[in-house]
């Protein structure tokens, strides 16, 4: 009979001491937003895998962020040399792509106005505006479920994020399609609260010329692979078909224009120059950026411009809605044809 007792009491103490060291929800909400609100910024760097192409695509992301809007995003990916970046300065917000020196700058509300898996602010703040998040808590780690803020995606309505308990730096990110299935992971390898910056770091003209120079693009760079492959939108648009093909020689590269027609037209534009710009060209729009899994697009009204490997894309479109524009512009894969 005492034996029994005695396990009974071991049981007993082993519960409330389980209850004793798990922390509510609340409390740990409550103390992710006070870790936004004290911190000055961070660097972070992580691996993002995307799934949504026949193959899974991998990126290094490493991500620089000064309180109040100073922001540095680069995007590198892990298999060719194709990078970009996104910057957020005084002067706006701007998409680079290095290899062609090119940006793009807006005037825009990003990265607030959408979800941002790699951005620990954005990560805090979907789970603060969910009033519905469920909540688990590990032995090392706790995981929220949440809701998503893409304005274009809706694909993509849930996440899980993963936070260590030791210092609520983020560890996992996984973002879900309708299925539950992860199509977006990022694994954070290393993340630096309260990290020191020097002045230029969010400096457009020097986050330019650094790239160029780790990618050893030299000045009026000649582009040898003059040919390119024609990529071709894998999302069917019911009424809509490829109505033609014209392919043009323009004076310093190769020019294809594709035009499809139905209820739901528009024209896919891809170009390749034979020679990169020494002087760096600066686009404006009225817009902003928008995530495309394999390239980061600049997305106005009724247009999303983006870059991958060394050729330039244009879709437009006066009957497609944004949503739907980005959702032909992420099918266009790199390893996708017709």
């Amino acid at each position: 009979m005492k034996k029994v007792y005695f396990i009974c009491m071991i049981a007993l103490l082993t519960l409330l001491l389980a209850a004793c060291g798990s922390r509510s929800q609340e409390e740990v909400v409550g103390d992710l937003e006070k870790k936004v609100e004290q911190m000055d910024g961070y660097k972070a760097e992580a691996t993002m895998t995307l799934q949504m192409g026949t193959e899974p695509q991998e990126y290094n992301v490493e991500v620089w962020h000064q309180k109040e809007n100073y922001y540095r995003v680069n995007l590198q990916n892990a298999q060719k040399d194709q990078n970009q970046m996104i910057l957020r300065n005084d002067e706006g917000v701007f998409v680079l792509t290095p290899a062609l020196n090119k940006s793009f700058r807006f005037q825009s509300e990003w990265p607030n106005n959408s979800s941002q898996a790699y951005l620990y602010e954005s990560l805090v703040k979907d789970i603060l505006e969910d009033g519905e998040a469920t909540y688990e808590e590990t032995d090392d780690t706790y995981v929220f479920t949440t809701k998503t803020r893409y304005q274009n995606n809706k694909m993509l309505p849930t996440q899980k994020i993963t936070f260590a308990k030791k210092d609520l730096a983020p560890v996992k990110v996984e973002v879900l399609d309708t299925d539950q299935n992860p199509l977006v992971t990022v694994n954070f390898t290393s993340v630096e609260f309260d990290a020191q910056f020097e002045d230029g770091d969010f400096d457009v003209k020097k986050n330019m010329t650094g790239a160029r120079e780790q990618l050893e693009v030299p000045v009026n760079a000649e582009v040898m692979d003059e040919e390119f492959t024609v990529l071709y939108p894998t999302q069917e648009i019911v009424g809509t078909e490829l109505e033609s093909e014209e392919k043009i020689e323009i004076e310093d590269g190769q020019r294809v224009i594709l035009s499809y027609e139905g209820e739901k037209s528009y024209t896919l534009i891809q170009e390749k120059q034979t020679v990169v710009p020494s002087s760096a060209e600066v686009v404006t729009l009225t817009g902003n950026p928008v995530d495309l899994g394999f390239a980061v697009g600049a997305m106005t009204d009724q247009t999303i411009r983006w870059s991958y490997n060394g050729v330039e894309y244009l879709l437009a479109s006066d009957s497609l809605t944004q949503e739907e524009l980005a959702m032909v512009a992420r099918s266009v894969q790199g390893d996708m044809v017709k």
